[in-house]
């Protein structure tokens, strides 16, 4: 156990000197300062502008940023719709899969374009290849939406007083030809070299030693599963995702693929700072969110490490820990990191089944989803701990007597109002969705496999998991059913968009005012005291909103397991 733990304190290491070092680069490109591959990328940038008819100088408005978001993902959402609905005879499909029935070819394509691949389908049979590479293409798209989208933020505090905004359609493109693809290329070389597949044939068909036949499935593996990591999407090209030996098939695999969905996330908060001249404040704001993992990943891997006590009674050796659901090419303290890891981040992928591990566990991923803020997906995680940034300003300025400011721009109602309306806005659309499926039998109850407590766990990560873009889900559940597909979709819908649009509109109104100087009377937010302030606030929202739902959930089957 002690060599599987220090494999996680070298996979964070190596995570946060990659995160650091893409850091800078990340603000050199937002910021149009010269970088060491302007000369290879500049090129195909303005290839790029020139056949598509961007115009690179325009600068643009909050307003016509988000105009210009919701508008591309409105063409992308028809041309997936389009394909998962006539699969069956569009090319690349040597294995015949079918086509997706309409409610959930309405799903998957929601889901993968709003950066939460929640799959109600087995990679296996239910995509054919032309269908993984639109998805493979969505995954670039939605990461970069994010990542743009954050960009806006940036550039409303670049200026001290502005309406000009960057733009977005420069932003997205930076994003996917100066980041995404060079990683991705990278990643997917370490995969494919350690046998991931990466081929457009069909199934192999194999006899085993006993005779039996066997279909194998393979194909383009490698290059979906580099950017559903380092995009923070998470969709698996197989039905069990990172367990499967292909997508994943040893140890060093397994650490390149949580260093690459965490990497630009780390890189996104140092970005902040470089960008803005900032770093101790994108200090102050990493450590908040370090010591947020760390509180959730410590008890969950102490948990999966002790493993369960039933087991143990059956004479069973549990020295291992708890591993049922877990390969044994992982281990469980590896297992249970990258399940912290993938839920703080909103990449959604997994090595080991969510469903299996220790309630506390199950619980702890979850809270995870339900804050939201530790990190984060691409982009979004900036994003959403800005809405907390705003509401922790506004209260400690109160406390203090002080006038609420950020950044140098007076935080007034109308900003304190939209930074409420998003903050609550999450937990809204996962109790409502909840209990709206709980209510009515044929609609949840009947579809868990699980009774009781467990149960309605089930139903609760799913809504948690739709709502926060993260797509793992405890896999008890029934899912592909009307009724699934198409609440998880409009859930999928609004929490993504609605929590992007929220800060954009705030930082977008702040920028227009009058700058600030800073006095002896600013609030500082570069402090521990301030991230501690925002810490508190972030608990609190979380504690008030979930805390009853997470009693009839993991809680309550944690405290039926001690009983017995």
């Amino acid at each position: 156990m002690n060599t599987e733990v220090l494999g996680i304190i070298v996979t964070f290491g190596i995570t946060l000197g990659i995160g650091l070092f893409l850091g800078k680069y990340i603000a050199h490109v937002y910021g149009y300062k010269k970088t060491f591959l302007d000369s290879f990328f500049q090129p195909i940038e303005n290839l790029v502008y020139k056949m598509s008819g961007i115009q690179p100088n325009k600068q643009m408005t909050w307003k016509q940023n988000i105009f210009a978001m919701l508008t591309i993902h409105l063409f992308w959402c028809i041309i997936g719709f389009f394909v998962l609905l006539n699969q069956s005879w569009l090319p690349l499909n040597p294995d015949g899969n079918q086509n997706m029935s309409p409610d959930l070819a309405f799903n998957t394509t929601i889901s993968f374009l709003v950066n939460c691949n929640l799959q109600h389908y087995s990679g296996e049979t239910g995509v054919s290849y032309l269908s993984q590479l639109y998805l493979m293409f969505l995954q670039f798209v939605t990461a970069a939406t994010g990542m743009s989208a954050m960009a806006v933020l940036f550039k409303a505090f670049k200026d001290k007083t502005t309406t000009e905004l960057g733009n977005f359609y420069v932003f997205f493109t930076r994003s996917i030809i100066r980041i995404l693809i060079p990683i991705s290329i990278v990643i997917a070389g370490i995969l494919s070299s350690n046998g991931t597949p990466m081929t457009f044939e069909g199934k192999d068909h194999l006899t085993t030693l006993e005779g039996q036949k066997m279909d194998i499935s393979r194909g383009p593996a490698a290059a979906f599963i580099a950017i559903k990591h380092l995009g923070t999407n998470g969709g698996g090209f197989f039905g069990t995702n990172s367990a499967h030996p292909f997508e994943n098939p040893n140890y060093l695999t397994n650490m390149a693929e949580i260093v690459a969905q965490m990497m630009i996330p780390f890189a996104l908060v140092f970005a902040f700072g470089f960008y803005l001249n900032k770093r101790k404040l994108s200090w102050t704001i990493f450590l908040v969110m370090t010591i947020g993992f760390l509180a959730l990943t410590i008890p969950t891997v102490m948990n999966e490490i002790q493993g369960n006590h039933f087991i143990t009674q059956m004479g069973t050796d549990n020295s291992l820990g708890a591993m049922e659901g877990k390969e044994i090419r992982f281990g469980s303290v590896a297992s249970a990191y990258w399940s912290i890891g993938t839920t703080v981040i909103s990449t959604g992928s997994v090595n080991a089944m969510h469903d299996s591990m220790m309630p506390i566990s199950g619980m702890n991923q979850m809270v995870a989803m339900m804050i939201n803020c530790f990190y984060g997906g691409c982009g979004v995680g900036i994003l959403n701990y800005f809405i907390f940034i705003i509401l922790t300003v506004f209260i400690s300025g109160l406390m203090v007597g002080r006038t609420p400011e950020f950044m140098g721009k007076k935080i007034e109602a109308k900003e304190i109002k939209i930074a409420m309306i998003i903050a609550l806005f999450h937990p809204l659309l996962i109790l409502i969705a909840t209990a709206l499926t709980v209510y009515f039998p044929e609609l949840g109850p009947k579809t868990v496999n699980n009774p009781s407590f467990h149960g309605f766990s089930e139903i609760l990560y799913e809504f948690t998991s739709s709502s926060a873009n993260n797509g793992s889900g405890f896999e008890g559940l029934r899912d592909n059913t009307p009724w699934w597909n198409i609440s998880t979709g409009v859930v999928l819908l609004f929490s993504r968009f609605i929590p992007i649009i929220g800060p954009i509109a705030i930082a977008g109104l702040l920028a227009q005012k009058k700058y600030i100087p800073e006095s002896s009377g600013t609030l500082k937010t570069d402090t521990a005291t301030f991230g501690f302030m925002t810490f508190t606030v972030i608990l609190l929202i979380a504690a008030l909103s979930f805390f009853p739902a997470l009693t009839l959930g993991p809680i309550a089957e944690q405290l039926q397991y001690f009983s017995k």
